[in-house]
């Protein structure tokens, strides 16, 4: 699969490790950025590119990743096609794909051991979305209202 991502200083750390980890699992990782570190760099600068190249490829998936994961969710979300959702916890990972078919996830670089946040990458990525007919109504709705500004 392939997978976009994209962080600021706060998450460059946990964003290589995770390239690296998604790379040995043979997915296809394409690294939006930073790829030094500079702590003044501003997160949409490499959240937005990924949430855009999440969109473009619609079979494709995504990771934002800074001190909080907030504002990354935030400046992916700005993006039309994208449906990001902040992970903290393994019930967030799954719900965010099972429930919101979400194509993006934030996490919170400073909030998480790195084990942590491998396991809600891999969580995410292996949680298909549920195409329960409430949920899919639900993502219509958001679709809907994207395209058109109302319901």
């Amino acid at each position: 699969m392939r997978i976009h991502i994209g962080s600021d200083h706060a998450g460059l750390d946990f964003k290589n490790r995770i390239v690296v980890h998604l790379s040995n699992q043979g997915h296809d990782v394409v690294d939006h950025g930073p790829h030094t570190l500079d702590p003044q760099d501003d997160y949409p600068v490499f959240c937005i590119p990924a949430a855009q190249a999440t969109a473009a490829e619609p079979e494709s998936l995504g990771i934002v990743l800074g001190g909080s994961g907030n504002g990354e969710q935030i400046a992916a979300n700005k993006v039309k096609g994208i449906r990001a959702a902040l992970v903290w916890n393994a019930a967030t990972a799954v719900a965010a794909r099972e429930h919101n078919n979400a194509n993006v996830i934030a996490i919170g670089g400073r909030m998480h051991t790195e084990e942590e946040a491998l396991a809600l990458v891999d969580l995410f990525l292996a949680t298909p979305f549920s195409y329960d007919p409430r949920h899919v109504r639900r993502v219509a709705l958001i679709s809907q209202y994207e395209e058109s500004g109302s319901f």
